[in-house]
């Protein structure tokens, strides 16, 4: 099959943040009902206007999608149904040799998440004891260790 990333806008929030939903259900175990609920709010009514964002799909299914600014990736989720599928690999190396993507931050407790940025090639640079929001969620902060 055909997989395709495209540029996503506006009309795209409300199956983007959907899939955000379900990615963060299946990887953020850590976090509770009422949490989700709050990020949910910042990421559709402020963060994604923020963002360059880029949406994997395929037959007209979006399975991932990764939100960019400048060399910084933002937010990279994928689809419970398409984890270990490579749509995460696809998305990174995208932003990478597409946009010059250098760093990543992403919570210490999404230990998968961890993993697979540092099998991309990242390695931790440094670590804040709560996240972007002010929670008490760690954050490590990653950069690409090697030359694009």
């Amino acid at each position: 099959m055909s997989q395709l990333i495209n540029r996503a806008n506006k009309s795209n929030y409300n199956e983007l943040i959907n899939l955000w939903e379900e990615s963060v259900r299946a990887t953020h175990h850590f976090l509770t009902d009422i949490d989700i609920a709050h990020y949910r709010l910042l990421i559709y009514d402020y963060y994604f206007d923020g963002l360059e964002l880029y949406y994997l799909c395929e037959q007209a299914e979006i399975l991932g999608f990764i939100g960019l600014k400048q060399k910084y990736i933002q937010m990279l989720f994928v689809s419970p149904q398409a984890m270990h599928n490579g749509v995460g690999k696809k998305l990174i190396t995208f932003a990478i040799d597409n946009h010059g993507a250098r760093e990543v931050d992403v919570n210490e407790q999404n230990t998968g998440a961890v993993k697979f940025y540092k099998k991309m090639g990242f390695s931790v640079t440094g670590r804040s004891e709560r996240d972007a929001a002010g929670k008490p969620f760690p954050v490590l902060s990653l950069a690409l260790n090697r030359a694009i």
